[in-house]
Formats: structure tokens, sequence, C-alpha cells
């Protein structure tokens, strides 16, 4: 991120009139706090578009900006830098001016005087300092990586007989797991990863061989195929890393360790399992921790935002998010953590695991084995003198009951709970032996979501929908019981014709769909009424205005933000 003076990064917003300057002294009181970069609590706070604030940005600095998601990358200039160097200085050599001479850098800070000298001195020839992302730089690093792992398909056989040899020589595991082959092609595995921002690594034993696979927007991607024979050294590496057992082959194991890309740090979890042809393991990397995100980066809606901040002023009762694993539940409870993460309130949170650091906010991590349970360090909690409270999870009639009841005696509690919407949320917590009158009492808003992948902005384009995808939209809206009259179908969709910059896949990232329940006083009379069930309770909802998952995904749709076929692909999971 930029490192601006904050007199000229609030003359730059307050000349553009974004903010004024009593909120902006605000937010940088704030950021200092929180050790942010005030540009980053700015844009989690929605205050300002990223892209516009960029372009606001170079304009002021008097340097051009350049998106590397559309500028073609010459990849002899890109590889005038070293990887590890290109990283640590946060920059990307994409080109050469043919007129100048001078090679244009793509930089996050192009004000950075010292790596525009160090640049020119090492390059040999003057440079042109462009403006970009912290998005736009990791095009240019997956492409060393991509390079990377194209020379390691063809050398991997050679590091597996290095490997093998050791072994018949008499090296121990441990020993192979060290050789430096097996460190490179993880270390590089890795870091194609998190430049290609891979959610999740999957190692697979097969009958035949290791099949390694990239969760990219949801979706898993086969990257490439190893020889069997590779299995072990791997597996025993990164058990090494993650300080777990390597002697252990026939239970599972969960561990985590930090690895160091560049100038910053990714965590990773590990979960590992036995399996019929050896040991599967998913690696989960989390590359968001320190960044907030704001509610409309997530995909909410500016009526949507008001809804979530309503609820979240309140100084107890619950607000809660449901939908099925990798939905982003605990994203968008970060998100609401980080917009109440003030002085005055004290905030205790208990996951499992903890996936994003967040300072001023006490964490505590679920460990069965020390007895440490979501109940059991909820009780503790209660005696920590909260003001706010995230349960990572409510999984069973325990944990339901003390989260309500911290409800009830002045605490605001954040939660996940698994249901496929937001109504069914309340006879969830009646099953779980939450009395009626309590729930009603305790709950505020809820959110259900899911995640839909992104038309590529870079191969957009538009088509008029088939009879037959019309006549299946009304059937899903007839289905959710909802009127297709009262929902204005969009006459034009749009999808991704597939580009280098999407890997041909017409997508770019993700977003949310959503479906908010506010709990007002009309629904609370119903929950404790003999009449209720989920059908008055979703026919009252809708009466008040909320709007089903299914009609937030049309309206995205409709802007191009999305296509028909996620929507629909997400909401039949």
């Amino acid at each position: 991120m930029i490192n601006l003076p904050p007199e000229k990064l609030r003359d730059i917003l307050l000349k553009a009139g974004v903010i004024d300057a009593q909120s902006f002294d605000e937010l940088r009181i704030e950021a200092e706090r929180k050790q942010q970069n005030v540009v980053e609590t700015i844009l989690s706070k929605g205050i300002v578009n990223k892209d516009y604030f960029y372009l606001l940005l170079a304009k002021s600095l008097g340097v051009p900006r350049v998106n590397l998601s559309v500028v073609k990358i010459d990849e002899t200039a890109l590889r005038l830098l070293p990887e590890e160097l290109a990283r640590k200085r946060k920059v990307i050599v994409f080109g050469e001016d043919e007129m100048t001479r001078k090679y244009k850098v793509a930089m996050e800070d192009p004000i950075d005087l010292e790596t525009v000298d160090f640049l020119s001195l090492r390059l040999g020839k003057p440079i042109e300092p462009f403006l970009a992302t912290e998005d736009d730089l990791n095009q240019g690093f997956s492409l060393y990586e991509q390079r990377l792992t194209e020379d390691f398909k063809t050398s991997i056989e050679q590091s597996v007989k290095e490997s093998l040899r050791a072994k018949a020589q008499g090296a121990t595991l441990e020993e192979a797991a060290q050789d430096i082959p097996i460190v490179a092609i993880v270390d590089n595995l890795l870091s194609y990863a998190i430049s290609s921002r891979a959610s999740d690594i999957h190692f697979e034993a097969l009958e035949d061989g290791v099949l390694v696979r990239y969760r990219i927007d949801g979706i898993l991607h086969e990257i490439i195929r190893m020889p069997k024979e590779i299995l072990p050294a791997i597996v025993a590496r990164i058990k090494i890393l993650s300080s777990l057992r390597i002697d252990e082959h026939t239970h599972p194991q969960d561990g985590r360790f930090r690895y160091k890309i560049g100038g910053s740090s990714v965590d990773i979890r590990v979960s590992i399992i036995p399996t019929f042809y050896g040991e599967k393991m998913v690696l989960r990397l989390f590359t968001a921790a320190q960044k907030p995100v704001s509610l409309t980066d997530l995909g909410l809606f500016e009526d949507q935002v008001k809804l979530i901040e309503d609820a979240i002023e309140k100084t107890y009762g619950m607000v809660l998010a449901c939908g099925p694993t990798g939905s982003g539940k605990t994203t968008t409870l970060y998100s609401i953590l980080n917009i109440l993460n003030r002085p005055e309130v004290n905030i205790i949170t208990v996951e499992d695991p903890i996936e994003y650091d967040m300072r001023y906010v006490n964490q505590m991590q679920v460990n069965n084995a020390a007895g440490i349970t979501f109940a059991n360090g909820l009780r503790s909690i209660l005696r920590q003198d909260p003001n706010i409270i995230m349960v990572g999870e409510i999984r069973d009639g325990e944990t339901a009951n003390i989260s309500v009841q911290a409800a009830l005696t002045g605490h605001l509690v954040l939660s996940s709970i698994h249901t496929n919407d937001a109504p069914t949320v309340i006879p969830r917590f009646v099953d779980m032996g939450v009395q009626p009158f309590l729930v009603s009492a305790v709950i505020n808003t809820i959110l259900a979501q899911r995640l839909v992948r992104k038309v590529c902005i870079d191969c957009i384009e538009s088509y008029v929908p088939s009879k037959e995808m019309l006549a299946s939209i009304e059937k899903e809206l007839a289905d959710l019981n909802v009127d297709p009259r009262s929902v204005k179908l969009p006459g034009t969709f749009y999808k991704g014709a597939g580009c280098k910059v999407c890997n041909h896949t017409g997508f770019m990232g993700r977003m949310g769909i959503f479906e908010i329940l506010n709990v007002s006083e009309e629904i609370r009379k119903l929950i404790i009424s003999e009449s209720f069930n989920l059908d008055n309770l979703r026919t009252l909802a809708r009466k008040e205005g909320m709007k089903t998952m299914f009609e937030d995904g049309l309206k995205k749709v409709e802007r191009g933000m999305t296509t028909i076929e996620e929507v629909f692909r997400v909401i039949r999971e």
C-alpha cells in the first residue's frame, strides 16, 4: 500500500470532495490505533471506490495509472528483475518505452525515490514509474510462478530420482523431505497458489500419481500431476513446516504455519487425512489478514449496508450470518468487527480457527484437547467484561443457549450458523432447545449469503437470454413463493467471453449474494405466536421488504456483476 503523508492524502480527498476534514482526522486516528494504513481504513469504510481512489491518486501524484490485468506484460522485461527482488520492492517491470527507452515499472509506491533510484541503477536505464495496486502486481508475480511451474513439470522426474536415491542411501524420510528439490517444489507450488489468488491447495493421492489442484474463485482447477513416489517426501515437508508428527500416517492431523513471500506473510492452515492410496492434504491460505474489507466490497448494496449498520448500532442482541461452508460468513463477521473495533469497547471472540489477526480484538482459539470448546470459551468470555462477543459458529444447543443469555444480558453477539436461508435460522434455534420467546427477544438481524464469481471486466459481453432461461428464472421465483410478476427480469444478461486475464474462465474474483432478515416487532410477535411456521415467517418478511438471495443475484446479473448461471449454481448447492 502506498505510503503517502497523511496531509497529502487529506488534501487529495478533500479536493475531490469524497470526505470532509473532520471525518478524515477521525479515520486517521482510527488507523493509527489499529496500526493500519489510513488508505486501507478509508477503503474498508466504503467511503470511496477503490478504482476511483487510485485514479485520483495517480492524477495527484502526476504518474500514470496502470492496470496489469489489461496491459500485456513483456516477459523479457519482467525477468530483468528476479522474483524475490520484485516482491520485496513491490514492483513489476512490464515493458520498455520505444520512444524514451525507459523501462516501464508498475509500483505500489511510485513516489518511493529510493526504490526508483535503485531500479535505475539495477536496470542500467531510467525508469518510468506507474501506480499499481496489489492485485495488479500479483498479475506479474503469477507469471514468474507460472513459468517456474512449467519448468518443474519437466524437472520433477529428476527431483523424484534424487529423493529416491537419497532414501536408498539410507536417508530418513525427514532428510529426504529436506532435499533441495522437494523444498523448491513445495515453495513454488505455494508461491504460485498465492499469486493465482487460490484459497486452497489440494494434494490428492491417486493410484498412479499425485494430483495438485487449486481452488480459485470457489472452483477447483488442476495444476499439475506428479509421480506417486514424491508424495511421502512432500507430505513430510508440509508436516515439518506445520510441526506435525511425520511418523503418523493413520490418523488425521491439523496444523498451521506462516509462509513468508516477498515482504509479506501468509498464514496457512493444514489438514491431513489418510486415504486409500496415501495421505491427502488440504492447505487453506489466509492472505487477507490485517486488510479489512468494506461491506460494499463484499457485495452488499447501500440499502443492505444500512440494515447491517443499524443492527450493529444496538448494544445488545444477536447478528447472525448463515450459509454453507465456504460461503464467506467469517469474512462478513470480520468486516462487521472492523466497524465495531473502537477504543471504548471490549471485543472478545472464540473461534475455530482464528482466521484473521485483528489488533485490539481479544481472540480465543478453540482447543478441544485443552477443554476449550465454543461453549466453555463463551462462559469464560462472559467473565471478561465484554461489550461485543463473536462466536465463530453456533453448532449445538449449549452454545446457542449461552449465546442467547449473553445477548439478553447487554452484550452484542455476532455468530455464524449453518442454514440454507435466513428465515430457517429461527426454527433452527428452537430445534437446538432455545425457547421461542428468547429467540424472539434477542435476534436483531440474520444475513444469509453465498459466493458467486464476478464477470471478468476485460472480456465482458452482453446477450439476450433465451426463453428457456427466462422460464427457469420464473420457476425458481415461484418455488421461492415469489410472484414472478413482482420481480423485474433483466432484458440483457452478461458473461465473460474468456481472456488471458481471467485464464479464459470469464470470471475474476468473487462477491456475495445476500438475503437479510431484519427482525421487526411484527416478526417478534409472529415467532412467539401459535401460528408460527416458516411459510408465515417468509410471507411476513417479504411483506416488510426482505429480498431473497435469488432476487439479489438477479439484481447483480442485471448490473453485469455476475452471470445467471453462477446464481443458479450457488442457489442450488
